[in-house]
């Protein structure tokens, strides 16, 4: 099966544009390059009730936040709360690049959201970006009331990038025993940076012909680890954590032409082997990212609507 037509349309458009490799771009171009793509191309923004940025406490100094509360609320009312960690790649992303997908989330998942501008590599390599989206996380638990938030119905998602701190964030706050986390979503999931030939997607889809290749993936190891043996820990490649039991139920989308498809499978089938309720859903015919290029591509949109309908099934159970 082939990508659809519009995902087709996008891939000779992005063919037609040209430009530098990634692999022969700075971390400055490729931020302005997944800027400015983000902007052009996410679904439409919706109108919310109220939307905030802030700065919060961590480790490596203050982490700024946006905190998108959907609708207006009635007296000791409280919504669940979705933590969003943005992709890119650990080295671009930023809560304007992602904000009309926190918007939908709010939206339609009836959730007040939290986005993470965690700190980006190469300036602040693993694990900086984890321990931001852990210490993110922890506080939306603690200041649930604050934020009209219910800490007892807590979710984590993210794509890409995002998806893999969704996935380590899950598992600190199981080891950890803080905070409960009720549901996590990982979308296109980076979860093992050996990159291996046991993923035979990376090698079908990741010369050059469908958005994201394996040269690029590379790039992006290099700009996160600083050391080789790092792709064993888990807080940086969760699949190789030991026991993925007592997690939370988790739904993981992939991209049928995407390189990362395979390892997000396998981390959804090592879930499931441990006892923690899945929900595996790859859209066949297109391709990594696609959410983030939703007005263009129908399965962006479509996935959007999927996710937001699946949070707000288990957040208001």
């Amino acid at each position: 099966m082939g990508v659809d037509a519009a995902t087709a349309g996008f891939l000779e458009a992005v063919r037609a544009q040209g430009g530098k490799p990634l692999a022969e771009q700075t971390p400055a171009e490729f931020r302005e390059q997944v800027r400015a793509g983000s902007l052009e191309m996410a679904i439409a923004s919706e109108a919310l009730h109220d939307v905030q940025d802030r700065s919060i406490p961590g480790t490596g100094g203050t982490i700024p936040i946006r905190i998108y509360t959907p609708r207006p609320l009635a007296a000791g009312e409280a919504l669940p709360i979705v933590v969003h960690f943005h992709g890119a790649g650990f080295v671009a992303g930023d809560l304007d690049t992602h904000d009309a997908i926190a918007r939908y989330y709010a939206k339609h998942a009836d959730a007040i959201v939290v986005a993470v501008d965690y700190r980006l590599a190469p300036e602040h390599r693993f694990p900086a970006a984890v321990d931001d989206s852990y210490a993110a996380t922890l506080w939306a638990s603690t200041h649930a009331t604050e934020i009209h938030g219910d800490a007892t119905r807590l979710a984590v998602t993210g794509d890409s990038a995002g998806g893999n701190l969704a996935a380590v964030v899950s598992q600190l706050s199981r080891d950890r025993g803080e905070p409960p986390i009720a549901y996590q979503v990982l979308l296109y999931p980076t979860v093992d940076w050996s990159l291996g030939a046991q993923y035979p997607s990376h090698a079908a889809f990741g010369n050059g012909d469908y958005f994201m290749t394996s040269a690029d993936m590379e790039w992006f190891r290099g700009q996160y680890l600083s050391d080789p043996e790092q792709v064993k820990d888990p807080r940086a490649s969760p699949i190789a954590n030991p026991t993925l039991a007592r997690l939370p139920p988790a739904l993981v989308v992939t991209a049928g032409h995407d390189p990362l498809r395979d390892e997000g499978k396998a981390y959804a089938d090592r879930l499931r082997d441990a006892g923690v309720p899945v929900e595996y859903r790859c859209f066949d015919q297109t391709v990594h990212a696609f959410v983030s290029f939703a007005k263009a591509l129908p399965a962006g949109a479509e996935a959007l609507s999927f996710i937001a309908s699946r949070m707000r099934a288990a957040l208001h159970a």
